[in-house]
Parts: C-alpha cells; sequence; structure tokens
C-alpha cells in the first residue's frame, strides 16, 4: 500500500519536471529570437542603398566630391537626408564614401555591434566610389 503513494508522489513530481523543462525552452526560444533582428537591419541597409543607387541625382552627388574619403559630417546633403530618411527609428546610421581600392571603415570607435552594408557607383568614366553604410541599434 505505501509504494503505490510514493509511485505517485514521483509521477506527479517527474510531470511537474516535465511541463516546467517544456515550458523553459518555448519561452527561451522565443526571447532570442525576439532580440535578433540583425537580417532586418540588413535589409533595411540594402533598401537604401539600392534606392541611392537607381535615383541618378543621388548617385551623381556622390561624385561632385572632390577628395576622398567623405565623412558623415561633410557628405551630401541630399544623401544625407534620404539615408536619414529612411532609417529605422530604432537605428543611427552613418556612412562614408571612399575609393573601392581602399580600406572605408568607420571613424568612431565605439563598443557596439555595427551593420554594415556597401554599394559600388560607376559614373561614365569617374574612378568607381564605394558607399558604405554603417548602422547600429539606439
Amino acid at each position: 500500500m505505501e509504494k503505490k503513494g510514493w509511485i505517485k508522489i514521483v509521477e506527479a513530481f517527474v510531470a511537474i519536471l516535465l511541463i516546467t523543462g517544456i515550458l523553459l525552452i518555448v519561452l527561451n526560444k522565443g526571447s532570442i529570437s525576439k532580440n535578433d533582428n540583425s537580417q532586418e537591419i540588413y535589409e533595411n541597409e540594402q533598401g537604401i542603398l539600392i534606392e541611392i543607387q537607381l535615383n541618378n541625382s543621388l548617385a551623381e552627388e556622390i561624385f561632385d566630391i572632390g577628395t576622398l574619403p567623405v565623412e558623415w559630417n561633410n557628405f551630401p546633403a541630399n544623401v544625407k537626408n534620404k539615408i536619414i530618411s529612411e532609417t529605422k527609428s530604432y537605428l543611427n546610421c552613418e556612412a562614408k564614401i571612399c575609393d573601392v581600392n581602399e580600406v572605408c571603415v568607420l571613424s568612431q570607435g565605439d563598443e557596439k555591434s555595427v551593420y554594415v552594408q556597401s554599394a559600388i557607383f560607376t559614373l561614365d568614366e569617374n574612378e568607381p566610389r564605394q558607399l558604405k553604410l554603417f548602422c547600429w541599434k539606439k
């Protein structure tokens, strides 16, 4: 008689542990997927770059600048405004225009996850230039 009581207690305990374990796994997977929106950030960056490439007046502004590289604070106004207007509200973005053959990195060295996309621009006989877009979460 006493053995049946202990078996039921152990069965109930194992059932509670099993249900708790499943709930923890499901909740943990949900929180991981909610925090990882890097694909969305890359798609936003790529969309911005494609819009600039397809807009001839914005693309020409990239070549109207004399010396390279061009930092964010000296950026062509219309290109800068396009980047700012198309950037998601939870991101900060900066861009840089560089020669295709040079290393093009963000000048500030803060400790943060930076998402980077780039596009190559060519215009007539001008040397090709790259527009690099750097974004990070606010």
